[in-house]
């Protein structure tokens, strides 16, 4: 059979592969897509969405819980775990059901199967009906990326979970081990805790949520603590002892000394590697660093032709991230002049209960990167809307650069941070300084005026704090 010819070709179709896709072939380019599993990858499938839709159960049943306070009654509440999985598998699948769409509606080839590269810009792609050959000038690898497993904390989808097997839990924990305080391990921890489980977060790192600000994490994790879950910083799952049917040992390590708790379910969300196997990287001379592709600032892997986006490119592991890449590596192949990402200017959004959401710098990384900076707070304390809608505890902090005024980084807990954070992107992309933002007029009830409120802390003109 033939070679079939492209002008791009794009091996994997989530966020970052069918976005590239989409936006390549709105540019004039005859694109195929090639996916082995699901459109719309893990992101869509077994990712970013399906947990939200999870999360958003919790966030019901716990509001349900408090109905008194608002004047309201609510009696004999319980919920259905298969019901709340099966909605997440809905929503999953309405979203992944639109990818299929957008790629049809933009003229996208989709070939369903395995891909390998081939010198002379070819892929080979194993399908159910045999092998075919596509070739094309232009190669995007969005591949992404997978669990890490470590020796003897492997997931066997019984005892032991990875975030796959908690997407579409059989059973309730009752005592649950969560290894791994990342926004995976964070997310699963605040799901099935506020459901009943009795659940423990392990964390390798001095605190969880290591990525995050330290003032940021210490108020998540007074929060996290407050709603009953069990948190062991400076701690190291060294093993797990196996009983099926039964449940778990696990031996944890804590200020060098090993103790053993049980439980009946352990989730791993220990970090993620890059699916670089099998594809016929090392032959071609690609650059592989500890399961990630490295490329330059445009996606170019060094091999004329060969971009590499998302995941597979290395940190931040995000979504939007990748897709953003996608969009420039597209405009790149078609001739056009796109700006490189930014890593500071992508935020990173958690969304457990209290939510957390961030841009730029922490302010430990401020003063380590020798700026003299201006910090400001606002608590939801002081926010009527906060108040209104029963959700008090949080906070907005805000880091400039003293000297110039410069937003170096923007850091929040709380409810609705995940959509409030934008505000402080936009900022950072129009390269805003602390004057605009003081000028800024922020519309009243909302939470948006405690992003304003700490803006006027960092200066000393907070008006209600």
């Amino acid at each position: 059979m033939a070679d079939q010819h492209f002008d791009v070709i794009v091996i994997g179709s989530g966020p970052g592969g069918y976005v590239a896709a989409i936006r390549a072939a709105q540019l004039g380019q005859k694109v195929a897509v090639v996916e082995r599993e699901h459109l719309g990858g893990i992101c869509l499938n077994w990712g970013c969405i399906p947990t939200k839709a999870l999360l958003r159960s919790s966030e019901v049943f716990h509001l349900m819980h408090r109905a008194k306070e608002f004047g309201l009654k609510a009696e004999g509440i319980s919920y259905d775990l298969p019901a709340v999985v099966a909605r997440s598998r809905g929503v999953a699948k309405q979203l992944a059901g639109g990818v299929g769409h957008l790629l049809k509606k933009n003229k996208v080839t989709v070939v369903m199967g395995t891909a390998k590269l081939l010198a002379g810009s070819k892929v080979e792609v194993k399908t159910d009906k045999g092998t075919e050959t596509l070739a094309a000038k232009n190669i995007i690898l969005a591949t992404g990326a997978r669990a890490r497993e470590l020796p003897g904390l492997e997931a066997d989808g019984d005892l032991v979970w990875s975030y796959k097997h908690a997407l579409v839990a059989s059973r309730m924990p009752k005592k649950l081990l969560v290894i791994g305080s990342g926004a995976i391990g964070i997310e699963f921890a605040s799901f099935f805790n506020t459901l009943g489980a009795e659940t423990t977060v392990v964390e390798v790192m001095d605190r969880i949520l290591p990525v995050e600000d330290a003032e940021i994490s210490a108020f998540a994790k007074k929060q996290f603590v407050k709603q009953g879950m069990k948190i062991l910083e400076k701690a190291a799952v060294k093993k797990l002892d196996r009983q099926p049917g039964k449940g778990v040992t696990a031996h944890i390590e804590i200020g060098g000394k090993v103790e053993t708790q049980e439980f009946d379910t352990v989730i791993s969300a220990v970090g993620i590697v890059g699916n670089v196997e099998n594809l016929g990287l090392e032959e071609l001379g690609v650059k592989i660093d500890r399961t990630h592709v490295v490329t330059d600032e445009f996606c170019r892997t060094g091999v004329p032709g060969l971009f590499a986006i998302g995941d597979i490119a290395g940190a931040p592991w995000l979504a939007h991230k990748a897709s953003h890449e996608g969009v420039m590596v597209a405009e790149l192949i078609a001739g056009q002049h796109p700006h490189p990402i930014k890593p500071g200017s992508i935020a990173g959004c958690t969304y457990c209960h209290p939510q957390v959401a961030s841009v730029g710098l922490t302010e430990a990384k401020a003063k380590e990167q020798g700026y003299e900076i201006r910090v400001g707070r606002f608590p939801f304390i002081g926010n009527g809307k906060a108040i209104a809608l029963g959700e008090p505890e949080g906070l907005v902090k805000t880091i400039f650069d003293a000297k110039t005024g410069e937003l170096l980084g923007a850091h929040m807990v709380g409810a609705e941070v995940t959509e409030l954070i934008q505000g402080y992107i936009v900022g950072r992309t129009l390269e805003t300084t602390e004057a605009e933002l003081m000028e800024t007029v922020f519309p009243h009830p909302t939470l948006s005026e405690m992003m304003h409120e700490s803006v006027l802390n960092a200066y000393g003109r907070a008006i209600h704090f």
